[in-house]
């Protein structure tokens, strides 16, 4: 009767229970967890940890977002610092991993259509086997983040002991290959901005983190036989990645040079722009004062969180493959071409479709959380009074559905309505676009009724 009652309770779960949902399901336990582990009294310093506050701080780390409504290194114990660090561990690496297992406890795991849909998220590639695909990354990860520590110890060791050096060391690397930005310094990497070791180190384990373990996957085995060639997916990473993080840099540069940058050396002023343009696609250490940057260059952040990281990564944001495909498809629609190509090759009208249904529904969330961020008592103070407001809240909503952290200073002062707001949306960044993708992979295929076309005017 019981294992009855089982098979009965698993094959409900299993036609209830969508990938999609699993997905959503495990991002949820794991927060719920977070949450009441960094409530435990030794987890943090007595009255500092609310229980909105925990919350947050839960999500944050397992979103990999970095936004921080206290101070990671001085109101989190060495015990709460821990939980953080395996929450982030966990959101970057753990919940794209494990599906898998959560896949195949509901009856989806030996499925071929299983394999695609986890495949999917790590943007499969014809001839590679998903299984080796998923201990691959396991490997990466782990030989990428102990290289990460033994050069940031080498950094921190300077001035500090072994122990606390091992940890800092521990903590960054973790959190920079994750894309999520937390930082136990009280002002992020600011005291780091001239060390040529921790700004180089911690960018190219952003970079590293962002591009997509499918990435990763194919140049190692490009250059162990150049042969096997690049997939389209991987060229378009690489060359918006790299367009993104030299523009980005150029433009930051030249609007700070007489502000910002001023009076500083040759080196630091090619290190801040270079670090900012890097950390602001979904990871949100900071080196300089993100409030006291030029409207211009505020402009420049929102956009590159807003792009955010690759398919397949640790980090968030609509993804690079995403912009690159709009930008496609306008460039071939001004030259005429109803296809979208690149690299000789097509790209399938369902990818366009699904990247326009996935940035409206990413620019539709920021618009409604930053409208209610903007609903507040201080509504009713004249416009003069709190002009300012819009952008840091729009600021902040960007941040928070790229899975960025980085903030103009306002995020410590939200009231608790908007904590749960700014909750939300890291949330929905950082489970929306893929539970999206994968419910329009899912979307029945039954035929659908074909009414006559007629023409409606846009533009």
């Amino acid at each position: 009767m019981p294992s009855d009652l089982l098979l009965s309770i698993r094959l409900y779960a299993s036609r209830r229970l969508t990938p999609a949902r699993i997905f959503i399901l495990g991002f949820i336990f794991i927060i719920v967890v977070g949450t009441v582990l960094l409530l435990m009294p030794s987890s943090a310093r007595p009255d500092r940890l609310s229980l909105v506050d925990a919350l947050f701080t839960s999500t944050s780390a397992v979103c990999v977002t970095g936004l921080a409504v206290i101070d990671i290194g001085k109101d989190l114990s060495l015990s709460g610092q821990t939980i953080t660090l395996f929450l982030m561990q966990a959101g970057g690496l753990g919940i794209t991993t494990f599906s898998v297992l959560f896949l195949g406890m509901m009856g989806f795991g030996i499925s071929a259509k299983s394999k695609d849909i986890v495949q999917s998220t790590f943007v499969h590639s014809p001839g590679v086997d998903f299984l080796h695909i998923l201990r691959s990354v396991v490997v990466y990860t782990a030989v990428i983040e102990a290289a990460g520590v033994a050069i940031l110890f080498l950094c921190f060791v300077e001035g500090s002991s072994a122990g606390t050096a091992i940890w800092r060391a521990v903590y960054h690397a973790i959190s920079a290959f994750n894309n999520c930005g937390y930082s136990i310094f009280p002002d992020s990497l600011m005291s780091y901005r001239d060390h040529p070791g921790v700004n180089l180190t911690i960018m190219s384990l952003i970079i590293v983190g962002g591009i997509g373990f499918i990435v990763i996957h194919e140049i190692l085995e490009h250059s162990r036989d150049p042969r096997k060639r690049l997939s389209v997916h991987t060229r378009i990473v690489v060359i918006t990645t790299s367009v993104l993080i030299v523009a980005g840099a150029v433009l930051i540069y030249a609007l700070e040079r007489k502000f910002m940058l001023k009076g500083l050396g040759l080196e630091s002023q090619v290190l801040v722009p270079l670090f900012q343009s890097v950390t602001a696609r979904t990871c949100g250490f900071n080196t300089i004062d993100i409030g006291a940057l030029t409207n211009e260059s505020l402009l420049v952040l929102l956009v590159l969180m807003f792009i955010g990281a690759s398919p397949g990564s640790t980090g968030g944001g609509i993804k690079t493959t995403s912009a690159a495909v709009l930008f496609l498809l306008l460039w071939n629609r001004l030259k005429g071409s109803t296809n979208v190509n690149v690299f000789n090759r097509t790209i399938p009208e369902e990818t366009v479709t699904k990247t326009i249904s996935i940035i409206f529904a990413s620019a539709f969330s920021i618009v409604l959380i930053t409208s209610f961020l903007l609903f507040s008592p201080s509504s009713s103070l004249p416009p003069d009074r709190t002009r300012h407001l819009f952008l840091e809240y729009l600021f902040e909503a960007v941040s928070a559905f790229g899975t960025v952290g980085l903030s103009m200073g306002v995020t410590p002062q939200l009231s608790t309505t908007h904590k749960l707001a700014i909750i939300i949306l890291m949330f929905a960044g950082r489970v929306g676009p893929l539970t999206l993708a994968l419910s329009l992979t899912l979307a029945s295929r039954k035929k659908s009724i074909a009414y006559a076309e007629e023409t409606v005017m846009v533009g």
